[in-house]
């Protein structure tokens, strides 16, 4: 906060202030459910509230109509909510204001996906930005946020480039899945399931630009699906659906170098799997790697240190194919979103393993495939 704003609260009295910096922690949040529309029972985004301590769910509500709302992001302020609509050639990115009270969502603007079936959205470090990944299409979009949270035109689009990967069915050319910033919102990360890379591209956070930079992290025949950093930007811990692995990449001493590759998988395991979600507990002692087909939830203890992984255990989702799931923002539980069963379901969070164990908290949602937490406290 600067001088001039800090000034008029100084004057008020130092306890008001002093009451914000010591405010708990949230402790309710309103959930959103990002989904698909098509040949489903959805008529676009929902949500619930989540109580933090209890693990409890409410009934479902629908927040906002939509199509095809595959992937949802909320901005830091709460306040607005951005859906990826995956729709092939009629793909679009979709802005919305959040009602405080009720959750309702009203449509702001939408503006084209400037490619096909966008399937993951990010911020930038600033949120200035918001990023698209075309996964039909292989290229990644960037979107100025206006002032009242509306998309401005795209001011950046880069395709992926480089050799595909040797599946000749699932990495026929380039196929973006996912965005992220990095290295203190000078670069922008994509993971090209296609083309076997998480390419790096410089970004101006000012303008938001890209240009292509080297070196590019790549995994012959892993097939890159999403990526999570480390809090503090060290290590990036990368999924690969087509090998059910996650290899962590050191991130320290500039570029990316791969020290471990582990399987999600326990050993001997034959039958049909791809990998899908990986999350870090906010702890950073533990992280979570979905399988679809095995439909479990693989959990392993993190290094602090060396940033490797040691498998701990390996959990059924309670559905088939868990496409997305999430930890709730205090880390205490697990939420699992089996795509094809209809469910979210729960599981508490061991705080000294990571172990999971389910609640018996399920909810019923169409084709549930992403969520997005907002505290309501």
């Amino acid at each position: 906060m600067s001088l001039p704003r800090l000034l008029p609260v100084l004057l008020a009295g130092a306890l008001p202030l002093l009451l914000a910096v010591a405010r708990p922690a949230p402790r309710t949040y309103r959930a959103y459910v990002g989904n698909y529309t098509h040949k489903t029972e959805s008529k676009g985004i929902y949500s619930f509230r989540f109580d933090s301590d209890t693990g409890k769910m409410s009934a479902l509500e629908l927040a906002g109509e939509s199509s095809d709302p595959s992937w949802v992001v909320v901005d830091p302020s709460g306040r607005h909510l951005y859906a990826a609509n995956e729709s092939g050639k009629a793909s679009s990115v979709s802005a919305y204001s959040i009602d405080a009270a009720s959750g309702r969502l009203t449509l702001l603007n939408r503006q084209p996906a400037a490619g096909e079936d966008p399937c993951h959205l990010s911020f930038d470090a600033q949120a200035r930005f918001l990023l698209s990944a075309n996964y039909s299409t292989g290229n990644v979009v960037v979107y100025p946020l206006l002032a009242d949270g509306r998309l401005g035109e795209p001011v950046a689009s880069a395709r992926d480039e480089g050799p595909a990967g040797p599946d000749r069915k699932r990495q026929d050319g380039p196929h973006a899945h996912w965005v992220a910033v990095a290295e203190g919102n000078r670069s922008l990360l994509v993971a090209d399931l296609g083309l076997d890379r998480v390419l790096v591209y410089r970004f101006d956070p000012a303008k938001g630009t890209l240009a292509k930079a080297e070196p590019a992290v790549a995994k012959a025949g892993s097939g890159p699906r999403h990526a999570a950093f480390s809090a503090d930007g060290r290590f990036l811990y990368l999924a690969g659906e087509l090998d059910s692995t996650v290899t962590v990449f050191s991130a320290e001493g500039g570029g990316f170098r791969a020290v471990q590759t582990t399987s999600m998988l326990p050993p001997g395991f034959t039958g049909r799997n791809d990998a899908a979600e990986i999350e870090l507990h906010p702890g950073g002692k533990f992280l979570y790697a979905s399988n679809r087909g095995r439909d479990s939830i693989a959990v392993f203890a993190v290094d602090g240190k060396l940033g490797t992984l040691t498998a701990v255990a390996e959990t059924p989702t309670g559905g088939q194919e868990p496409r997305h799931f999430a930890v709730d923002p205090s880390g205490k539980f697990l939420l699992a979103e089996n795509q094809n069963s209809n469910t979210i379901v729960e599981f508490r969070i061991d705080p000294a393993t990571g172990k999971l164990s389910p609640t018996g908290e399920t909810l019923r949602v169409p084709s549930p495939i992403c969520i997005a937490f907002v505290p309501l406290e």
